[in-house]
């Protein structure tokens, strides 16, 4: 677990500066920088049982596509996000627009982490957790949608790749959030059929991701 906070961000910073050829992007070494707070915030402030499930997850997945996809679309943000702001500049983010997208970001992974702490079974991966006692959470940001994570993933998505400054990199991130939608749908149906508690939650707490919308 030691090792689990740097994973995710040095594997984006070796695509992202691989793909630019060059390492003077400041606002990329940000949103590293972020990402890495948001990392090292997840082992420090959640439980370890959490950590463990992310990391690997127990039987019963249902929902392999979009780990798969997922991979492929964030990979591909991060070399056409390279390519655009070290080599090309094919559709640079104004510098304003930029810093709001870093500051939105950060607010995101905030409010995931917050997602992170109150639900010890917020997965990686789409299942019904018997072996660790699963039940619906009710308090912290569950109180107003019944996904506030992926919320906050999707936001995170868009104001992500504005911080990056680049158009493109941001546009293939609309595809990620679709693919979020979907998984929210396919899990909420799946809690609500399979999780004990479920469906009383759900009549409470009428949205899955925005409050009065949908």
């Amino acid at each position: 677990m030691v090792v689990f906070p740097l994973i995710l961000p040095t594997v984006a910073g070796t695509v992202l500066f691989l793909a630019a050829g060059r390492l003077d992007l400041p606002m990329v070494w940000a949103v590293l920088g972020v990402l890495t707070v948001f990392s090292v915030a997840i082992v420090v402030l959640c439980e370890p049982g959490l950590v463990r499930e992310r990391v690997r997850p127990g039987p019963g997945n249902r929902d392999r596509f979009t780990s798969r996809l997922g991979t492929l679309l964030l990979a591909g943000h991060w070399i056409v996000t390279g390519l655009d702001v070290g080599r090309y500049q094919w559709s640079p983010v104004p510098l304003p627009l930029q810093i709001i997208g870093l500051l939105g970001y950060a607010a995101g992974l905030g409010a995931l982490l917050w997602a992170m702490r109150v639900n010890p079974f917020y997965s990686s991966v789409v299942r019904i957790q018997t072996d660790r006692g699963h039940r619906p959470i009710t308090t912290g940001p569950y109180r107003f949608v019944r996904h506030p994570g992926y919320t906050a993933s999707i936001v995170c998505f868009f104001c992500g790749g504005l911080a990056l400054g680049s158009w493109l990199g941001t546009a293939l991130l609309a595809v990620f959030a679709a693919v979020f939608i979907r998984r929210t749908l396919l899990e909420d149906r799946l809690l609500m059929n399979e999780l004990e508690g479920y469906a009383d939650y759900a009549r409470k707490v009428r949205y899955r991701l925005i409050p009065g919308l949908f």
